[in-house]
């Protein structure tokens, strides 16, 4: 008989295989331990056809029964579940215990095959000889933004034209944390707890004190609007509701 294509599911994959029905049961359990990660003894296999109703993948005799007698169609669900405890099973979705290789500094910087040896013959980024006059450039574009809006310490705002996003700026200048975030930001203490941060960032502090409720934000000129904005009161809202 053909091979029949199958959609192999199990917790950590999801992918096309192609399953042969003159497979004994056993035979396929082996062959989708390297596919799912799952030991064959471990594996409990159901099979999922459009319409009717799981059909389980079982034998008292698995290496005497095979796929044949079971009704594959193209394209149906194999679908394998983990009997082993959470904490018997592999982890393959989380790379952080995984340890990662990385090259030396000094050994990247004498390849000539790598992106930093492409950027320096382009003189792109640091290496642009222009770059500082550039940089600079951006810094005195978002200043004026900041004098054009009138953004200061203690106005009341909106951010992104966000009606729900109201509040009052408490902070206005450099981030070291942002990556590549050169100029100056705006930092804004939100009426509703939908900010991202609680006025710290990496550690520093740039204004208010440490709190579990995040009402703060840290947006670039453009996206704020100086004005009388009313302070967001959700109670009073409630009440009028």
């Amino acid at each position: 008989m053909a091979d029949v294509p199958l959609i192999v599911i199990s917790d950590t994959t999801s992918s096309e295989r192609r399953i042969t029905p003159s497979w004994s049961i056993a035979q396929l359990k082996k062959k989708l331990e390297p596919i799912t990660g799952i030991p064959p003894s471990c594996q409990i296999i159901s099979l999922k056809i459009p319409s009717h109703d799981s059909i389980a993948i079982e034998a008292a005799d698995e290496e005497s029964v095979y796929l044949q007698a079971y009704p594959l169609q193209p394209y149906a669900e194999l679908h394998i579940v983990d009997t082993r405890p959470p904490s018997a099973r592999l982890n393959f979705s989380n790379a952080a215990d995984v340890e990662k290789y990385v090259m030396p500094e000094e050994e990247y910087e004498k390849k000539s095959d790598s992106v930093l040896a492409w950027k320096r013959a382009q003189k792109l980024g640091r290496f642009d000889p222009n770059a500082p006059s550039h940089e600079q450039a951006k810094i005195a574009a978002i200043a004026q933004e900041i004098e054009v809006r009138g953004i200061a310490v203690g106005k009341r705002c909106r951010v992104g034209q966000d009606d729900t996003k109201r509040g009052e700026i408490k902070y206005v200048g450099e981030v070291k944390e942002i990556p590549g975030g050169i100029g100056s930001w705006v930092g804004v203490e939100l009426d509703e707890p939908v900010g991202k941060n609680d006025g710290s960032i990496g550690g520093t502090r740039y204004w208010g004190e440490p709190s579990q409720v995040k009402r703060g934000v840290l947006v670039r000129p453009e996206r704020v609007e100086v004005g009388d904005w009313l302070v967001m009161d959700d109670l009073e809202d409630m009440e009028e509701i």
